[in-house]
């Protein structure tokens, strides 16, 4: 089905609407809310104790110091809090695509992954990402990074396209399902890999170094994005062309949910 093309403005203001909507409905329900927000947090936060108890026997790793360590890790719940938060429907997609329930989608004249994906927000990753804020600016201020305007707009840039390549790789494990019955743990493999994101690429051997570069981009969700920060003087070419890759990789696994969408016959599987 073919739909108006509409601008940014038209589209921004009908999900700042579903989104007030869906909010009130999880608040109508606050003690759920509070504890999915409070378990978020506490399970981010324990990967920031797993540190601290790493280093208690380690000085470094690979010249990777604590602190540095914690850079990527409130780097990358920062850079992950887009997936958490807004493609939380992924996650129903092989339900619905089984079930019949996808046809819904398209009877309305918008874009067909706008209108499904904007229909749930995931508030957890609010917590994700306070957690994420926290230990980012934690350890800048440990590490006494300068805090200057360019340091600011890379680091926002940086972050931006490591979020690119986590929904990028989401989208596209998730777009299995429209050809793969049992796609979930295609989905759930994507999903649990950003667990590496908080390590830096160079302390796994080529084989795995080479996969989470080029095959799973994992490597992009913090460690060569983290580079301009954290070590301005040894940026290779990859940090820079980053953010044209994570534009591309995400506008691709776009385009492949969409032909996913459009082999869709509605009649389950």
């Amino acid at each position: 089905m073919k739909t108006m093309k509409r601008g940014l403005a038209f589209y921004l203001k009908i999900y700042f609407k579903i989104l007030a909507q869906d909010l009130k409905s999880k608040m109508s329900y606050r003690a759920d809310f509070i504890i999915s927000m409070l378990g978020m947090i506490f399970t981010d936060a324990a990967g920031f104790v797993s540190f601290w108890i790493m280093f208690r026997n380690f000085s470094s790793i690979q010249d990777w110091g604590y602190y540095e360590m914690l850079f990527l890790y409130g780097f990358s719940l920062i850079a992950i809090t887009p997936v958490q938060c807004l493609l939380d429907n992924n996650w129903s997609l092989r339900m619905n695509v089984r079930e019949g329930d996808f046809i819904k989608y398209y009877f309305r004249p918008i874009n067909l992954f706008f209108y499904y994906e904007s229909e749930v927000f995931d508030v957890k990753g609010l917590g994700q990402l306070a957690v994420g804020i926290f230990t980012l600016v934690y350890a800048w201020g440990k590490l006494a990074i300068p805090v200057t305007f360019i340091t600011i707009v890379e680091t926002v840039i940086f972050l931006v396209t490591a979020s690119l390549f986590m929904m990028a790789m989401q989208n596209a494990a998730a777009a299995t399902c429209f050809w793969i019955e049992n796609s979930f743990y295609i989905l759930d493999l994507s999903f649990k890999l950003k667990d590496y994101a908080k390590y830096p690429v160079t302390i796994f051997g080529p084989v795995f170094r080479f996969i989470f570069t080029f095959v799973f981009p994992i490597a992009f969700i913090a460690y060569y994005p983290s580079l301009v920060i954290l070590r301005p003087g040894n940026v290779p070419v990859l940090t820079w062309i980053s953010p044209f890759l994570g534009v591309l990789f995400f506008y691709l696994s776009y385009k492949f949910w969409m032909l996913g969408a459009s082999k869709y016959n509605g009649t389950g599987s």
